[in-house]
Order: structure tokens, then C-alpha cells, then sequence
């Protein structure tokens, strides 16, 4: 008898216990992050920063239909089945109401279309590649970042002002390297006709030979250079680039180059002159965007990353859908999504019904060398609004079925 009134007791003190969780787990709205935190460290751990300052806000304004708003963070080491794999475990095992993150664009490709298998909602916060919104687009995944086309076209339409007519082009060989090569060729030509690409150059990712690659873009002569590399690799082609005198009278176009993430570690060795798009923290003197940069300093005695800007607007983003959608259901935020509009640092921005991108924009400026360092000068913030396509050319990029 003594057995079985300590056996009743363990299980209903067990039960009590699953109760008392079940009920801790129902008090939090748990969002999925899936990102390559050990593969881009630069990049990932700054975003998780901007997402860890939002959430501290939110929650302390009252969190997100009275819960607090609560990320989940998962490595994906950068592999696409891995990103699937944690996709699912993620829904299952750990009850997220959503899916977030990734930087690279293949993972997010991945997680994309896991996630209209699943018919579970996906914010792609960071990968740019035009494909996620438009070829591949579905009607769970929705992306924040300013895409490849978006930011292609707004330097393009710088090197539309001067008289280079030959252009060379270097990009990593996957997704996000042929598209982001695809659309500045596209806007360039609008612009200007006669001009010309006189070589490509699509070294693998992260596995560049620079000293080759610059070999290449100098037998070929071109006017001008339109870089699509970043990390390791931009680091690389900067070195051997300058010491080949490649740049030299050049027009050279940079994406993503001025971000702080792959500006930063070049320090006295980051070029001049290139017309860049990237995110001068230190120069942004407006209301909103220096409320976010102090915050950002005052918490990790730093100044903010690309990333930290990027992962301040998504959990600014999905506590604003849920709460616009009143509800944590699926069909609900998606409806919640589609023409959803956010207040960020960058001013007010919308997830477009019509192919799910954003209107955030970019900064484009000149790089510059100040203290040592790498900088950008004479930029400009432009509205992504400005530089994305038709309604009726979205519905030719989008799959018949949207």
C-alpha cells in the first residue's frame, strides 16, 4: 500500500510538473531562428545582438498579445539539410509559432520551400537572392533585407552617371552571386545601352583564388568592376587587387561592401573610392536611427552591425504581425504579413502583398579610409520602394500558382 501511495504521489507531482511546463511554454510566443552562428560569426552574432535588444524592449513595453515574444537560436552550420532538419524540429519539439533567419541564400531557399511544404510561416530575414520572393516565391515566406535586385539597381543607377563603358563582374558561383550579377547587368543596360561586359568571373564561395581571379579581370581591360564578394573572399580580392594595381583608374561597385562586417576587418587596407552599399552607423544623426545605435552601444558597448540592424527589424517585424494578425495562427499571420507595415530605425517600411518583399531600403555611399579604417562617406539612404518591380511584372516573376 505504502508502494502505490508513493507511486500515486510521484505521478501526480510528475504530472503537476508537465502541467506547470506545458503552461510556462503556453505564457511564451517562441519564434524558430535558424543561422550559421559558427560558420558567419561577424555576421550572425551582431544580428543576434539586434534581436536581443528588440526582444528586451517589446517585452518590457508588454511583450506581444500580453506574452513575452521569445527566440529559439539553432546553428545550421550553414548546411541546407541541416536547416531543414532543425526547420522541423523546431515546429515539433519546441512549439515556435514561426520560422526566421539565415544568412546565405541557399539555406534560406531550403527552409523556404520546407516551409510551404509545411504550410508554416517563414520570415527570411537576411538572404537576398531575387529567386526567394519571386521564381521560388510561396505564400509562407516573406523576406525583410533589400534584395540583390533592389540593391544591384541603386548602384547601377550610380554607374549610370559616368562614362565607364566596359564592366567586369565578380560574384560567388551560387545563388545569391548570379543574381545579385543578373540584376545589375539588367538595370545597367536600361540605363545604358552600349554598355558592355566584358568578363565574368565566378570564383566558388568562400574558396577564392585572388590573385587568379585578378588576373583575369585585368587581361580583360574593363572600364569599371562590379564586385558581388564579401568576407574572406572580399579580403582576399582587396589584397591582391591593390598590390596588382587592378583597381587604379577604375570605376569599381561594391555590394554590401560598406557593411561594417566586411568593412571592419580590412582596417587600414579597405579601399577607396569604391561606390558601395553598406551601413554607416557612426554618420546617422536622425531621430530613429541614432535612438537604435545609442541603444545598441549603451547595451554591448559597440557599435551596431548590418546584422544588428537587420535583426532589430525582424523581431520589430514578427511582434508587429502577430499582434496585427491578434492571433499566433498560421493563416493568420500570413494574412497579417501580406501589406504589413512596420516602424523601424530606418523609418516606416511594408511587406508588399504582391511578392512579399519589404520596402526596406539601403545606404549607398563612397568608401573612404578615416583613423585607420574603412568608412563610408557622401551616402545616402534609398527607399527600397524606389527600386522594385511592377505589379504586373511580379505576377511574371511570380509562380503561376500565386
Amino acid at each position: 500500500m505504502k508502494i502505490q501511495k508513493l507511486m500515486a504521489t510521484a505521478l501526480t507531482v510528475a504530472a503537476i510538473g508537465v502541467t506547470s511546463i506545458s503552461a510556462n511554454a503556453a505564457d511564451t510566443i517562441k519564434i524558430g531562428e535558424i543561422n550559421h552562428y559558427k560558420r558567419m560569426a561577424a555576421f550572425a552574432n551582431p544580428y543576434k545582438n539586434g534581436i536581443e535588444l528588440a526582444l528586451e524592449q517589446i517585452n518590457a513595453a508588454g511583450g506581444v498579445l500580453g506574452k513575452p515574444l521569445e527566440f529559439v537560436y539553432r546553428d545550421d552550420q550553414g548546411k541546407p539539410g541541416e536547416a531543414v532538419k532543425i526547420a522541423g524540429e523546431l515546429m515539433t519539439r519546441e512549439s515556435t509559432v514561426m520560422l526566421t533567419g539565415t544568412i546565405l541564400s541557399h539555406v534560406g531557399l531550403a527552409i523556404s520551400s520546407y516551409a510551404a511544404e509545411k504550410k508554416y510561416l517563414y520570415l527570411a530575414s537576411e538572404p537576398l537572392a531575387d529567386s526567394l520572393v519571386w521564381a521560388k516565391g510561396n505564400d509562407y515566406t516573406f523576406r525583410l533585407r533589400a534584395s540583390t535586385y533592389m540593391q544591384a539597381a541603386m548602384l547601377a543607377e550610380e554607374a549610370a552617371k559616368t562614362d565607364a563603358k566596359t564592366y567586369a563582374t565578380i560574384a560567388p558561383n551560387y545563388a545569391y552571386g548570379k543574381d545579385a550579377v543578373a540584376a545589375f547587368k539588367t538595370a545597367l543596360l536600361a540605363l545604358k545601352p552600349d554598355v558592355e561586359f566584358v568578363t565574368e568571373q565566378w570564383p566558388a564561395l568562400f574558396k577564392i583564388d585572388a590573385g587568379a581571379e585578378a588576373q583575369a579581370i585585368e587581361r580583360a581591360k574593363p572600364d569599371a568592376i562590379y564586385n558581388v564578394t564579401f568576407g574572406g573572399d572580399l579580403a582576399k580580392l582587396v589584397r591582391e587587387g591593390t598590390t596588382r594595381g587592378l583597381f587604379e583608374g577604375r570605376h569599381v561597385y561594391g555590394l554590401l561592401t560598406g557593411e561594417p562586417e566586411y568593412l571592419d576587418p580590412l582596417k587600414d587596407e579597405a579601399p577607396e573610392g569604391w561606390v558601395v552599399t553598406g551601413y554607416p552607423w557612426y554618420d546617422l544623426s536622425d531621430e530613429s536611427n541614432k535612438a537604435f545605435v545609442d541603444a545598441y552601444k549603451a547595451k554591448y558597448d559597440e557599435g551596431p552591425k548590418i546584422g544588428s540592424l537587420v535583426g532589430y527589424m525582424t523581431a520589430q517585424s514578427i511582434a508587429a504581425g502577430i499582434t496585427k494578425a491578434g492571433s499566433t495562427d498560421t493563416d493568420a499571420m500570413v494574412a497579417a504579413f501580406k501589406g504589413l507595415e512596420v516602424d523601424t530605425p530606418v523609418g516606416q517600411i511594408m511587406f508588399r502583398k504582391q511578392d512579399h518583399q519589404s520596402t526596406m531600403g539601403a545606404f549607398v555611399g563612397t568608401t573612404a579610409l578615416k583613423d585607420g579604417k574603412g568608412v563610408m562617406v557622401d551616402w545616402v539612404y534609398k527607399n527600397g520602394a524606389d527600386y522594385l518591380p511592377s505589379d504586373e511584372e511580379v505576377m511574371k516573376l511570380r509562380p503561376a500558382s500565386q
